[in-house]
């Protein structure tokens, strides 16, 4: 977590820390921290102010958006989901599909690069498809979705595109009306903010598409989509992040962290019993990499380097799907490691040189 966030939150419980719309000071400092962090946020996601929405995390605001999203749908509709996604981009889909007996199509990956089929994207898409849901990137494998490709196919065959772009924000660019999607969620404690969860949706969507919400709460967009009282103070940290990235510039960190993602998978293939998962394309990755060490399980291997004080991951790390299509969710999945763009080389080398070890 940058600085500026631990400020933004701390100077918000010191200085405003009260509910929108009062007519006295802390009130009106609310309501000026929340459309500020709008504004961030959209400077960010390259959209407007008003099509920002924000929520507990990634995963509450799916299952708020396909309860709104499929409550006029029925018997002989059809949502997508992939078998590469976290789960947080498919159980919302398919459960809200079991409540109106709608059916889900799942796309299939190529297995060895870890990315989604396009033309089994393109297969499965019909007249009858109301939601194609996605990622950017993958959490599971690193790997980078061509995600434009899929919103425009989507858009042609009417179909309603939700992107998962929780892996994909910390990494690269992002211009939601350049990439042609109707709804993109992330969630901030990726973007180095606290737990606070965002969603872009078309304005003209946001509009027409009536959520679930309480009475007494807005009728108009954004805040319709907002459902109880917002995380204020975590709000006032997101955009703090948005900020500290945009000042980066993500030309600069897609830059610099393509070197350390080659510097990782070519250290990795260096080491005997060690078999790595998805593309070696550079342009389709973000430093995020999936690995299994031959006669250790996932689990051995990353108390091992934890133990050193080397911090990776094991399991499945909710991308469910991916891990069985794989044939490792039985094994206990596989060992995933991330940089940043704060990760400098001798940190690759040491956790190299860990693996090595073992």
């Amino acid at each position: 977590m940058h600085a500026s966030v631990i400020e933004a939150v701390s100077g918000y419980y010191l200085h405003s820390n009260a509910n929108l719309g009062g007519p006295f000071e802390t009130s009106q400092a609310s309501d000026a921290v929340l459309s500020g962090a709008r504004a961030e946020l959209a400077a960010m996601l390259g959209c407007d102010a008003g099509e920002v929405v924000f929520g507990a995390n990634m995963t509450t605001l799916t299952f708020h958006a396909s309860r709104a999203l499929t409550r006029d749908l029925g018997e002989g509709d059809e949502i997508l989901v992939t078998r590469v996604d976290h789960d947080g981009n498919v159980a919302p889909w398919v459960l809200a599909a079991r409540d109106r007996g709608v059916t889900v199509r799942q796309v299939d990956i190529d297995p060895e690069a870890c990315l989604i089929d396009l033309d089994d994207f393109a297969a499965k898409l019909s007249n009858r498809t109301r939601v194609a849901a996605f990622n950017w990137a993958s959490n599971g494998a690193g790997t980078i979705s061509d995600a434009a490709a899929m919103c425009r196919m989507a858009r042609e065959a009417g179909a309603l595109s939700y992107v998962d772009a929780v892996q994909y924000a910390p990494h690269g660019p992002m211009d939601v009306h350049a990439l042609g999607c109707d709804f993109l969620v992330c969630s901030a404690y990726k973007f180095y903010g606290p737990h606070v969860g965002v969603l872009y949706g078309r304005a003209e969507l946001l509009e027409r598409i009536k959520p679930y919400k309480v009475r007494p709460a807005h009728d108009e967009p954004p805040g319709s989509w907002e459902t109880g009282t917002v995380n204020l103070e975590g709000i006032a940290g997101t955009a703090a992040a948005a900020r500290y990235l945009v000042s980066i510039g993500a030309e600069a960190i897609t830059g610099y962290e393509r070197l350390l993602t080659e510097r990782l998978i070519e250290g990795l293939d260096r080491i005997d019993g060690v078999h790595q998962y998805g593309t070696r394309d550079l342009d389709r990755r973000v430093p995020t990499v999936t690995f299994t060490v031959e006669g250790r399980s996932p689990a051995a291997v990353a108390a091992a380097l934890g133990a050193q004080g080397i911090f990776v991951w094991d399991g499945n790390y909710y991308a469910l799907e991916l891990m069985e299509r794989l044939g490792l969710e039985q094994n206990g999945g596989a060992v995933r490691v991330g940089a940043a763009h704060y990760t400098t080389a001798e940190e690759i080398d040491r956790f190299l040189e860990a693996v090595a070890a073992l």
